[in-house]
């Protein structure tokens, strides 16, 4: 990745100076959830959606499952609510904690950053400390640190202290990142905008179309456990039985760091589509529909081929006996780090596109999408 030297600065709005869709990305993105402990999330998300759905449950896994509409072909609208993060393995004499990942973290970038542990008793505020420069040889000063040899510092000296704080073995770790607006600019800064701000799309999605006809039963999965291997998606899928699916995640872009061949995104290029990635090939003529979707409501649309990526339409499309699948996008730099940046056009067209696919799907369209003959 390139190095830019220089300072950055942070502009953190006023609450009434923001406007409800930042407001409702800040709220998500600052919400602590890694996988198996997504607990704040879900309430955000809850409170957001009741007043658009026509009823809520949850699957055995604790992904929220919000409908609208009672007929027509099943359509499942995908976003996933953990993010990377880790969880407590051990506590040392000297008061210091060790961690085990949750997710696909470079290890590069764990060193040297400040993290948030959830404990009985609150927050608690921790570091991952890093060798000082003025022991390490010079041969060794390029070198990654292994997450092994990391430890969190919480500020005790003994095993006694860290209990104190109500913290211990098993309880759930997450960057410390507080979402800010870059500069005054359409760029957002935050941690866990995979896959908060596909959560903040189904948000939008469902306001816009709570009294607009439209010709399907619309199941929004706000799904869990992504990050450790799709569990939440299979569970939901599995609950939905759907005739077509729409995963929602936020994409890699190329922009910043990249070789031409890793990714085709940029920041500020309008919403994405995958035609590829490791975990699921999309059915090419879903694919037409949502460009054609996108040239009738003159939205840039971006395409991307990535092969370090997995996301939950790979499960969507291996349930009931085979679920014809796109993975729409929203750009995000950085992604899988504590510091992540997406542009606040992107996101808004994002949400322009899911409408406006769904609004053309029915059921004689997702007959053809779904026909082999």
């Amino acid at each position: 990745m390139n190095h830019i030297l220089g300072i950055v600065l942070l502009t953190v709005l006023p609450l009434a100076a923001q406007d409800r869709i930042a407001d409702l990305l800040r709220r998500l993105a600052d919400a602590a959830g890694p996988p198996g402990f997504e607990e704040p999330v879900r309430k955000t998300m809850l409170d957001e959606m009741k007043p658009y759905a026509l009823a809520l449950k949850f699957d055995g896994l604790g992904s929220i499952i919000a409908t609208q509409g009672s007929a027509g072909p099943r359509v499942m609208v995908d976003a996933h609510m953990d993010e990377l993060g880790g969880v407590i393995r051990r506590v040392t004499p000297r008061g210091l904690l060790t961690m085990q990942m949750l997710g696909g973290w470079l290890d590069q970038a764990l060193v040297d950053q400040r993290w948030m542990i959830i404990g009985s008793k609150g927050p608690v505020r921790a570091v991952t400390g890093i060798r000082d420069i003025h022991y390490v040889p010079a041969e060794e000063r390029s070198r990654v640190f292994s997450r092994d040899s990391l430890f969190l510092d919480v500020g005790a000296a003994s095993e006694s202290e860290v209990a104190a704080m109500g913290i211990g073995p098993g309880d759930p770790v997450v960057p410390d990142s507080p979402f800010a607006i870059l500069n005054g600019t359409g760029n957002y800064l935050g941690k866990a905008w995979d896959d908060r701000v596909g959560c903040a799309v189904v948000v939008e999605a469902m306001r816009r179309l709570a009294n607009v006809p439209h010709s399907n039963q619309i199941f929004y999965a706000i799904t869990t456990q992504e990050e450790v291997g799709l569990r939440g998606a299979h569970t939901a899928a599995d609950a939905i039985k759907p005739d077509i699916g729409i995963a929602l995640e936020a994409g890699v872009t190329g922009d910043v760091g990249a070789r031409p061949e890793e990714s085709q995104e940029r920041l500020g290029g309008g919403p994405g589509i995958f035609f590829y990635n490791n975990s699921e090939l999309p059915n090419r003529k879903f694919v037409q529909l949502v460009r054609d979707s996108a040239a009738s409501r003159k939205i840039p649309l971006q395409f991307d081929l990535v092969t370090g990526y997995g996301d939950d339409s790979a499960e969507i499309q291996k349930s009931n006996g085979g679920v014809p699948t796109v993975c729409l996008l929203t750009p995000v730099r950085y992604t899988h780090a504590h510091n992540g940046v997406m542009n606040r056009r992107d996101f808004d067209g994002t949400v322009d596109l899911l409408v406006e696919v769904l609004q053309h799907l029915d059921a004689a369209t997702v007959q053809r999408i779904r026909a082999f003959e």
